[in-house]
């Protein structure tokens, strides 16, 4: 006998909640970023995504709460290095606190990429898409690793275009040759961890079936 499909979560106040902070802070930083052109660049991805979670949740396909929580975070920090550009955000207490010379506020955005696995899985667990649970959990990691490399080579193309200052800033490698291959590995290790978390979260749903919403 299969496993009974989880259940697509309710309307409810967590998401619209998270709606609104995000459009707040998006309105307070389209004022005066430090590089128009690299704010734009930055902020089309972070609006068509919001955009995509608004449809989908009027239509009924709904996330999780701590689904929405794990989204949300690359819509906050994506926004928020869109503004300043993301080599200079005001992040010292953290690149301090490691000993880094470099400010890693990009490399923390790119792993809130991989939280999006979280997301994906809990779409294929609904559905039951993917029977093997191997490969259901290997899917979202390789849909995150693709979305990963797809956005170096977008990142190349508008450096390449755009050039100077703007295509420099929305690059941020900061000096290092290795960037784009130290982002895809942070955007691959928070799946890793979101896929972890599912996993914990699966456990606990067993033992607490009003958990599987929540």
């Amino acid at each position: 006998m299969s496993a009974p499909r989880p259940a697509t979560p309710p309307p409810h106040w967590f998401p619209k909640l998270l709606l609104l902070a995000y459009l707040i802070l998006f309105s307070v930083l389209a004022i005066n970023p430090a590089e128009r052109g690299t704010w734009v660049a930055e902020n089309v991805p972070i609006v068509a995504i919001t955009a995509a979670l608004v449809v989908l949740y009027v239509r009924g396909v709904r996330f999780s709460n701590l689904a929405y929580l794990l989204m949300s975070v690359l819509l906050f920090m994506h926004t928020i290095g869109g503004y300043y550009t993301f080599e200079k955000v005001p992040f010292g207490w953290f690149n301090d606190l490691f000993g880094f010379k470099r400010n890693m506020y990009d490399r923390v955005a790119h792993v809130s990429v991989g939280f999006y696995a979280f997301a994906i899985l809990e779409l294929i667990d609904r559905y039951q898409v993917i029977r093997n649970r191997a490969v259901a959990y290997l899917f979202p990691l390789c849909v995150i690793g693709t979305v990963a490399m797809t956005y170096e080579l977008i990142e190349w193309v508008y450096a390449e275009t755009a050039g100077g200052n703007a295509g420099a800033a929305f690059l941020g490698s900061q000096g290092d040759i290795w960037d784009a291959q130290k982002d895809m590995l942070a955007d691959t290790s928070g799946a890793v961890f979101a896929l972890l978390l599912y996993w914990l979260r699966s456990r606990s749903s067993a033992s607490h079936p009003q958990l599987q919403t929540a």
